[in-house]
């Protein structure tokens, strides 16, 4: 395992987390350094910056799952709006980068932007994210008030609804509460590893 860490470049090994002290304006210094790349993501937690370089299993795992809200959304008729890769940032409190994101009750504030102001616009009403190398919490998105938080972690797709400023597991989603979203990921996992993501995702679409 490597890790060059500087002012001018950073280079993480595959799967490595790297967690250090650092300033709102170190956090700031390290994204610039990164220049047009989005690699290796980024956190910022009062006082504290995480860095993680994502494995191959990590994207192609958010993929699916956006693939899999992507198709209930439309099987349901439901406007929406999605951004990956997307920095969501409050000056001096926090810096996260989702795996994926979706506007669903606010997706018509969002249409057309090339640019949002966290803290004015609205923040994204579903956030999924891929948990490899345990750099993920969903607490980490209760400063932006997102609503729903989804959490993949070893194959397991885990719910969490935001309830008094704090995350709590949850059975269901808000957005798809007659649907069995454990089971749906489950499948869809099952077939992109024996036939690929393309027909697993075509194969859920077939049955909804």
């Amino acid at each position: 395992m490597y890790a060059l860490i500087s002012r001018d470049k950073i280079q993480l090994a595959p799967g490595m987390v790297v967690r250090m002290l650092g300033s709102w304006q170190d956090y700031l210094t390290l994204c610039e350094s990164r220049g047009d790349s989005s690699i290796p993501r980024l956190k910022y937690r009062s006082g504290e910056i995480l860095l993680m370089s994502p494995l191959p299993k990590h994207g192609r795992d958010a993929h699916l799952v956006a693939n899999v809200v992507t198709a209930l959304l439309d099987a349901s008729n439901c406007n929406y709006e999605a951004f990956t890769p997307i920095t969501m940032e409050l000056p001096e409190e926090g810096g996260i980068e989702p795996d994926y994101c979706f506007y669903i009750d606010n997706w018509q504030a969002v249409v057309g932007r090339d640019r949002l102001e966290w803290g004015t616009d609205p923040s994204p009403d579903l956030v999924i994210e891929i948990d490899v190398t345990t750099y993920t919490d969903a607490n980490d998105y209760a400063l932006y008030q997102v609503p729903e938080v989804w959490l993949l972690k070893r194959n397991q797709l885990a719910i969490y609804g935001l309830q008094d400023s704090k995350y709590q597991l949850q059975a269901t989603s808000r957005y798809f509460p007659d649907v069995d979203l454990q089971a749906i990921v489950a499948q869809c996992l099952e077939a992109a590893k024996e036939r690929g993501t393309g027909v697993a995702i075509r194969e859920l679409r077939q049955r909804l």
